[in-house]
């Protein structure tokens, strides 16, 4: 058993990992500011004597008393909405939030374990993208407070792990999609269903064909646990290899979820990457881990989440 904190906890991927954790019999502290998580994704372990939540914001001084195992650092809004609607937010708990949950977890001799993402890659000139490939990142259009945070927060961990000897884990996440996504949140999955439940016209960006990698959230956590118990301290990419274009998408939606909803299109929003692809050789090789939830049957599960989130409305 571990003591384990968790930043962001409350969060889509967040509540999913405080689950997972719990579940193997680890001790779980959990940190939001609710920005963008929601205690109605953790309502259900609440009373629990293995688990604990604080409301914090870890862009501000951070420290959990007694003793602490790991921290995983998995606070940021992710969404494209957010980009627009909180940057400086965004880029603060990047910058400063992950230098504070680092400082906890070396005061603690405690693993430090980063949430990071695929977006680290920005639009990418190689494809499929390894860990070995620094990126194309535009540091100053809307979408570099995300990227640039990631990728710094990225730079401020190997530095740890380097100058003081702290023991790291980063982790790279692809287009990840499930249970406890908000509705409204930008993401291409969560608006084709909501939009395709509702009827409403489902609206893709240019003609569709750039193309993503949509890891369901449990094959996600399962790939984080297996990061978190090896000795890979490099970043590795967690995602699925199965590629779609954005169109094939909308249409998988209508057709998983009988909707009558039609297809739009709008122009493509400024540096939204053509192609997002992860090599997972290194996740395979060393973790033994590659996903196992077909995007057809994630997107199944996801849509009876979101009609049963919408009937209660």
């Amino acid at each position: 058993m571990a003591r384990i904190v968790v930043t962001g906890g409350a969060g889509f991927l967040g509540s999913h990992l405080c689950d997972a954790l719990l579940a193997r019999g680890d001790e779980v502290v959990c940190l939001d500011n609710l920005a963008t998580g929601s205690t109605h994704n953790i309502e259900h372990l609440f009373g629990r004597s293995d688990f604990t939540f604080v409301e914090h914001d870890v862009s501000t001084y951070v420290w959990v008393p007694g003793p602490v195992d790991t921290v995983m650092h998995l606070a940021s809004p992710a969404s494209p909405i957010d980009f627009e609607r909180i940057p400086i937010q965004i880029l603060k708990v990047g910058g400063l939030g992950t230098h504070n949950t680092l400082g906890l977890a070396k005061a603690k001799g405690a693993r430090f374990f980063l949430s990071s993402t695929s977006e680290v890659y920005g639009d990418p000139q190689v494809h499929p993208q390894p860990e070995t490939y620094w990126g194309n990142v535009n540091p100053i259009g809307p979408r570099g407070v995300y990227d640039e945070a990631k990728r710094f927060a990225e730079a401020m961990t190997m530095a740890y792990h380097r100058h003081h000897g702290l023991d790291v884990r980063i982790v790279r996440i692809f287009n990840t999609y499930g249970p406890r996504m908000r509705p409204d949140d930008g993401r291409a999955v969560s608006n084709f269903i909501v939009a395709a439940l509702r009827g409403e016209p489902i609206t893709i960006y240019g003609d569709g064909s750039q193309t993503r990698s949509f890891t369901y959230v449990d094959d996600e956590i399962r790939g984080f646990l297996a990061l978190l118990d090896s000795d890979v301290t490099t970043p590795t990419n967690i995602g699925n290899p199965d590629e779609y274009t954005i169109r094939e998408l909308a249409e998988m939606v209508i057709e998983v979820t009988g909707s009558t909803s039609e297809i739009t299109t709008h122009p493509l929003p400024v540096d939204d990457p053509m192609q997002r692809k992860p090599d997972i050789t290194k996740a395979r090789e060393l973790l033994g881990w590659e996903p196992t939830v077909h995007v057809r049957d994630g997107i199944a599960r996801t849509a009876e989440h979101f009609a049963k989130l919408l009937a209660d409305r």
